[in-house]
This record gives C-alpha cells, sequence and structure tokens, in this order.
C-alpha cells in the first residue's frame, strides 16, 4: 500500500514538474522588456529581503538583550554568542556551504566561472545565519549577506526563466547592487559596486537593468523602513592646506586595509586546520569575539556592525581619547577576523568602514593637535578614512566614494575622498595583489582579472592536482629495501622522513643508481644516497602554475605537497602525470566557460538561443545514444557539446548520453519545448531497444 502512495506521489511530482516546463517553456523570448521586468522583480525581492532581514535582525537583538538581562550582562552576552555560533555552524555546514564568511566571493566565483548559477537555498540560509551572527554581537556588517541574497534572487529567477548565462550573470549583477541600494540607500554605490566588483566591467549593455534593480530596491526599501542618511554629517569644509595630512591618511589606510586582508584569512586559515565539527569552530569564533569586547576598554562598541557608534562619534567630531581610539582600531580587527574566520556569516563592509573611520579619527586628532589652523575637524577625516579604507580592501575606489558620499550626502569632502582613497587602493595593491574578495578566490586556486579566470593552470590548487597518501619511506631503512620498494610500486622517487614522520629528504631511482655505480650499498641507509634539506616543496593551497614552475626549474618529475601551516609533513606529492590529468581537467573548464562567451553573440540573432540542458536518469535520451534519439530531435537545432564530469565532449552519432550530462544546444525558441522533452522527457518504449555506442 506504501508503495502504492509512494509511486502516486511520484507520478504528481513528475506531472507538476512536466507542467511547469512546459509553462515556462511556453513564454515569449527573454528579450529587453523582459529582461527590464525581471530585473524589476529582482530590485522590488532584494528590497524586500532586505526589510526581512532587518526585521529578523532587531527581532533576534531585542532576544540577546532579553538574555542579558535574565542571565546578567556577561553570562548572556557569552550565552548568547555562543548559541548562536553552534546555529550558524550547523546551518551552513548542512545546508549551504556558500553562506560562510562575507559571502562576496562566491557571488564573483559563480559569475566568473559557473555562469551566475547559484544555489535558490543561500538565499534563506544565508538571510538566517547573518541575522543570527550580527543580532547576537558577532562584528560583521549587513552588506554582504543582503548582496548575496539578491545575488542568488537574480540567479534563481534567471535559472527558472531558462535565461542564458550571460542573462543569469545580468541578473546575480541586478541583485548584487539591489543589496547595496538597499542596505545603505545608496543606488548609486550598489550599481558601481556591481559593475566595478562583481561584473569587474562597466558596459552599457549591463547599466541598464542594474540601475533598474538598485533603483527599484531603494525605493522598496525607503517606502518600508524609511528614508535616511546613514550618518548625519555636519558641513565640513576643505583646505588646500590639508592635502598632505589626507595623502598620508591615504597611505595608513593602505596599511590597514592590507593588515585586514592578511589577518583575516591568516585567522580562517587556522579555524580550517582545526579538526572539530564546524558548529563548534563558529561557536569558538564567536565566544573570543565576546572576550574581545569584555575584555578591552570600549570593547562593546565592536560588536555587530558599529554604523551606530560611528554616526555618533563623526556628529560629535571624533571628541574622544587618542589611545581609546587605537584600541577601537584593533578591537575591531580582532573581533571581525574572529567572527568571519571563524566561519559565521556577515559581511566585511561596515568593519571596514568602522575601521576607517577610527583610523581618520586617529589622524584627524593627532593632526588638530599638531595644526589645529589647518586640521579643525577630525570628523572630516573620519569619513574619508572610512572610503580610503574599504577601497584599500575591495580595491573598488569608485564605489568606495560614491557609497561613503551617499551615506554622509556631504559634497563638499568629495575632493579628499577621491585623493586619499585613490592612494590607499594603489598602494595597497602595490603592497598585496589580491583584495579581500579575490584572495579568498585565490586560496581556491582561481585568479580573477576583470571578473574573468585568467590563468589556464591557475584555475586549480595543487591540492586538486596530487596524488594523495604517497608512499614514504624512513630515513633509515636498508638501500637493499628500498630496491625492493623501487621494483614493487614502480615510482622513480619517494619522499624521507624521520621518525616523527617528518619530511627529511627525497631519494630516487638515481640516488639508488649511483650508489650502486661507487660500490656496495649493503651497509646504506637511505640517509646515506638520498637529498637531505634543501628541498623542492609545492604548497596544497597555492595554485598549479606555481608548482610547475618550479619543477620546471629544477628539472625534476616529482615534490613532495605539504601545507603552510605544517612545511614537514607530507599531504601528497605532485607528479608530472598529475600536471597533465589537472591540465586536461582546466582545459575542459575553461572550453566550458568559452562555449557560454561564445554563444552570448549568437543568442541576439532571430528566434535562435543557446539552452543547457541536464539529461535525467528517466529521461528519453539517458543510455541512449545521439543517432538512436535524433529522429525526435527538433528539425533545426544543433548540439554543440556534451559536459560529463571535468570533460568536454563534442557530441556525434555514437555518443552516449548518460544521467547527469550537461547538454548544450542552439535551436529554435519555437522548438524548445520538443527539444527538451526529447532530452528531459520520458523515454517512449520505441527507445527500449536501441542505443549501444560509447
Amino acid at each position: 500500500m506504501n508503495d502504492l502512495v509512494d509511486s502516486e506521489k511520484k507520478s504528481w511530482a513528475t506531472a507538476v514538474r512536466t507542467t511547469l516546463r512546459h509553462t515556462i517553456d511556453t513564454i515569449e523570448p527573454p528579450d529587453v522588456l523582459v529582461l527590464v521586468l525581471v530585473a524589476l522583480l529582482v530590485g522590488v525581492g532584494t528590497g524586500f529581503g532586505t526589510v526581512v532581514f532587518v526585521r529578523l535582525l532587531e527581532q533576534i537583538r531585542l532576544l540577546a538583550g532579553r538574555t542579558q538581562e535574565g542571565v546578567g550582562d556577561t553570562a548572556g552576552l557569552l550565552l548568547a554568542m555562543g548559541v548562536a555560533g553552534l546555529v550558524v555552524g550547523y546551518m551552513v555546514s548542512r545546508w549551504a556551504p556558500e553562506a560562510k564568511g562575507h559571502g562576496v566571493p562566491e557571488v564573483m566565483e559563480a559569475v566568473a566561472l559557473r555562469g551566475g548559477r547559484i544555489r535558490a537555498r543561500v538565499a534563506a540560509v544565508k538571510v538566517l545565519a547573518s541575522a543570527i551572527t550580527i543580532g547576537t554581537g558577532g562584528s560583521a556588517g549587513r552588506e554582504g549577506p543582503i548582496v548575496q541574497t539578491g545575488a542568488a534572487l537574480g540567479s534563481t529567477i534567471g535559472q527558472l526563466l531558462h535565461f542564458s548565462g550571460a542573462r543569469v550573470r545580468t541578473l546575480v549583477a541586478c541583485g548584487a547592487a539591489a543589496g547595496i541600494a538597499a542596505t545603505f540607500n545608496a543606488p548609486i554605490a550598489g550599481v558601481i559596486f556591481a559593475l566595478e566588483v562583481i561584473l569587474g566591467s562597466f558596459t552599457a549593455r549591463y547599466f541598464g537593468t542594474v540601475v533598474i534593480s538598485a533603483v527599484a530596491a531603494a525605493i522598496t526599501a525607503q517606502a518600508l523602513l524609511g528614508e535616511k542618511q546613514a550618518f548625519a554629517v555636519p558641513a565640513y569644509p576643505f583646505q588646500p592646506a590639508e592635502t598632505p595630512v589626507y595623502i598620508l591618511l591615504g597611505i595608513l589606510a593602505a596599511l590597514v586595509a592590507v593588515l585586514f586582508i592578511r589577518t583575516l584569512y591568516f585567522v580562517e586559515g587556522i579555524f580550517d586546520e582545526w579538526q572539530l565539527f564546524p558548529a563548534l569552530k563558529t561557536a569558538v569564533g564567536m565566544l573570543l569575539t565576546a572576550g574581545v569586547a569584555l575584555l578591552l576598554p570600549g570593547g562593546g562598541n565592536v560588536l555587530g556592525p558599529g554604523l551606530n557608534f560611528i554616526g555618533e562619534a563623526i556628529a560629535q567630531d571624533f571628541s574622544m581619547a587618542l589611545w581609546l581610539m587605537v584600541v577601537l582600531l584593533f578591537a575591531k580587527l580582532a573581533a571581525t577576523c574572529f567572527t568571519l574566520g571563524s566561519g559565521n556569516s556577515g559581511g566585511v563592509f561596515a568593519p571596514s568602514l568602522f575601521m576607517g573611520a577610527v583610523l581618520g579619527g586617529i589622524v584627524g586628532s593627532i593632526g588638530h593637535a599638531l595644526w589645529p589652523e589647518v586640521v579643525v575637524n577630525p570628523g572630516a577625516y573620519a569619513i574619508v578614512g572610512m572610503a580610503a579604507v574599504f577601497s584599500g580592501a575591495a580595491r573598488a575606489p569608485i564605489t568606495a566614494v560614491l557609497i561613503v558620499f551617499e551615506m554622509s550626502g556631504d559634497y563638499k569632502l568629495i575632493l579628499p575622498l577621491m585623493l586619499s582613497t585613490v592612494i590607499a587602493t594603489f598602494l595597497a595593491e602595490h603592497l598585496f595583489a589580491e583584495s579581500i574578495y579575490t584572495y579568498k578566490l585565490r586560496l581556491r586556486g582561481i585568479t580573477l582579472q576583470r571578473g574573468r579566470d585568467m590563468d589556464l593552470m591557475q584555475s586549480l590548487r595543487v591540492g586538486e592536482a596530487m596524488t594523495k597518501n604517497p608512499r614514504l619511506v624512513h630515513m633509515n631503512m636498508r638501500v637493499t629495501q628500498l630496491e625492493l620498494v623501487l621494483q614493487q610500486t614502480h615510482s622513480h622517487s619517494f619522499p624521507v622522513v624521520d621518525d616523527a614522520s617528518k619530511l627529511v629528504g627525497m631519494v630516487s631511482i638515481s640516488d639508488y643508481e649511483r650508489a650502486l655505480e661507487a660500490g656496495d650499498v649493503a651497509a646504506l641507509q637511505v640517509s646515506d644516497i638520498a637529498t637531505m634539506g634543501n628541498l623542492l616543496l609545492a604548497y596544497e593551497d597555492e595554485p598549479l602554475s606555481d608548482a610547475v614552475q618550479r619543477l620546471a626549474l629544477r628539472g625534476v618529475n616529482k615534490m613532495p605537497v605539504v601545507t603552510h601551516q605544517q612545511p614537514d609533513r607530507v599531504v601528497g606529492v605532485i607528479r608530472r602525470e598529475d600536471i597533465v590529468k589537472a591540465y586536461n581537467l582546466a582545459l575542459a573548464r575553461r572550453s566550458r566557460r568559452q562555449l557560454y562567451e561564445g554563444v552570448e553573440n549568437l543568442e541576439h540573432a532571430e528566434d535562435l538561443e543557446f539552452v543547457e540542458l541536464i539529461i535525467e536518469a528517466d529521461g528519453m535520451a539517458a543510455n541512449h545514444t545521439l543517432a538512436a534519439v535524433a529522429h525526435h530531435l527538433p528539425t533545426e537545432c544543433v548540439l554543440v557539446s556534451v559536459q560529463r564530469e571535468h570533460q568536454l565532449i563534442i557530441p556525434h552519432g555514437d555518443t552516449l548520453f548518460q544521467p547527469g550530462d550537461v547538454v548544450n544546444c542552439f535551436v529554435r525558441r519555437r522548438d524548445k519545448a520538443q527539444l527538451r522533452a526529447c532530452l528531459v522527457g520520458e523515454a517512449p518504449k520505441v527507445l527500449a531497444d536501441e542505443g549501444g555506442g560509447k
């Protein structure tokens, strides 16, 4: 009986899915008007999402406050933040690992490598996890969650409507712009952020839809949350004599930005190395953040985004003790790194603004003490410092200038804003090539330039290509035993370890042959013939291109792979054959990406569309050759490629479709439903005995 019910449920679900697909396929082609309407929908949806996030954040703050009232300030803070860390860690690891940390790098990766495709569940998990993190006191900003949420919304709608990769990427940018616009009431900055950071491209093609989405989000948020600027800023004047001080501020902002980037990912690396359940890591991070707030003077101000505190300080012209500002700067740095480095969810935008404002307050206060007739208002330097530090960290000078200008509404500081921001950006890039967003991708082996993956071999890390669990030999092994190992494994070289399993050398068949030529080897040990010390190493998290260069430089065919945290522990070896396999994988990835890019112009042809279909296990084409299903295909369609895991296949008559294959096709829009029915729909009996192939 239960089997019958389950069968009926499955049939009903299949029918609903087929009906939905047919309905979507009958929608008119996604021309400019449709794209504009969808961008408007993404903007309004992101605006509502921002309102939901803000309201949820308020409720969690109230709950955390009541907890402190019930059990005491210190115990209540520790309890609320510890429990929040446990909940967030479980949610993120269980349902959406992409929601970990500040989120923008994941959006950039989706745009650059996956045609803008983001899972729908990311939005829900990101909103809830970030609200819990920030609402209980985690040092993080609201903008990262809303940017990722808006991007996920745009991606989900684009995928539901079967838009092309180019249009999905555009909608992702629309969602990101809408997130910034709704969060900070800064639509212009939201547009520039999407173009400058997410897409890495300023073109008229994206501009119109992104503007519509940002404006719609800002209007929606204003209508429901009220219209107000983030900071009430006095009318600060600018004197040309202040220029050297603003130059100094730009230089210091670059140093703080680079320190922020390096410290954040250093802490994240430490937490990633811990062999703990993810929820315990995030709980520890939140407790460490609470410790910063409880142990340091004024530490309570570093909890949460901290923008309210900054607004009050600017309104009072940053009239606080110099030592307290220094403490707040480093306390905010530590608290943010503990919160986000441990895997909790939130953004880095607001923390960088906080640190920039405090740095500007320090420079302005010292300048006022030394040259009171020139440096009149320290608060002005706080505003400029916000833009400079954020730009130095994100490498987004135009966004930085515009967002601070829109948040403060003070145009008189636009010249020092531009000057300090550009100096901070250039110097930070000189000191450290990666931004706070791209460095996370670089650690994954992805190097972006203007939003695109730039180097074939940099798209892979050594850890992805290496041979794991390699054969190790002990330094005290007899050379006669080494001979047997060489014969049994057919390997030409091995890492050499000591009694503590620490890497001490490399031994190769060449070393063995030289020892044989020198005389009797019966009394020799591996340590007598091996290369001991000064080894050529590869690191698990570095781009494969760097390891290839070192292999070519020394002319060796194998390197031991270690980690930066434990450079004497072998985690694998990288061989020439591993590099060849990795190259083929990287080539398949690039071919797939070029395929998406190459069809963008063709999609504008009349009545022609590029579609991507996934072969399902119960579909007509599954386990059948192209020749077997060809007579069911539309007359005017071209199957361009089949993506199978890491392999890109050019289809021919004997190509066997397998479940999970991604088929890329050109088809007349009127025939799209027939194509989908053929490749994805249920198989008719006529195909039951057809097929074969390879």
